[in-house]
């Protein structure tokens, strides 16, 4: 097999696109997780400072401490939304991604345009379980979450830099 963009004549080969596994997919979500929510934690701590403060002996009854958890998972999966939508548009690729050599591309291998990235990080951050559940239940041969299929992004493992010359693309599982 040749090299990308190698052959012993004129003719073009594929390019090859190795999928990232689910495992790798997850660990490098799960790195994404830890340390956002790490900075969420400092984030609603110094928020919450002046409240502590304005509150302090009072009793907060249950209904106001309900009402607060709501605010938390509100902010806490825009920040995430935020977050991917942004390094993923820009690079391709999370920090988790980054340590696990994972990269977020249009279905050619190319950085995808930040509307595609959007809409794949909105089910990553707000709706996660259905949107990995249903993409594992009605998978198809490149891996896709439901909201990565309604983008038309994929999860690529790198190992080198390559183009694509003639959008004849080979798709490989790891």
């Amino acid at each position: 097999m040749y090299a990308m963009g190698e052959s012993s004549s004129n003719e073009v080969h594929p390019s090859e696109i190795i999928l990232a596994r689910w495992t790798e997919r997850f660990v490098a979500w799960l790195i994404d997780f830890v340390l956002v929510s790490i900075g969420l934690v400092i984030l609603f701590v110094l928020l919450s400072i002046p409240f502590w403060m304005f509150y302090a002996g009072e009793n907060v009854d249950d209904q106001h401490r309900g009402g607060l958890q709501s605010y938390h998972y509100l902010i806490s999966s825009l920040v995430f939304f935020l977050y991917w939508t942004y390094f993923e548009s820009t690079t391709g690729q999370s920090l988790g991604k980054k340590v696990m050599n994972l990269k977020t591309t249009n279905l050619d291998g190319t950085v995808a345009q930040g509307k595609k990235v959007a809409l794949a990080a909105f089910g990553k951050a707000f709706l996660l379980p259905f949107d990995v559940i249903l993409g594992w239940i009605f998978t198809n041969d490149r891996r896709q979450r439901i909201f990565n299929r309604a983008s038309n992004t994929i999860v690529i493992k790198i190992k080198t830099e390559s183009k694509s010359i003639d959008g004849n693309i080979k798709y490989v599982k790891d």
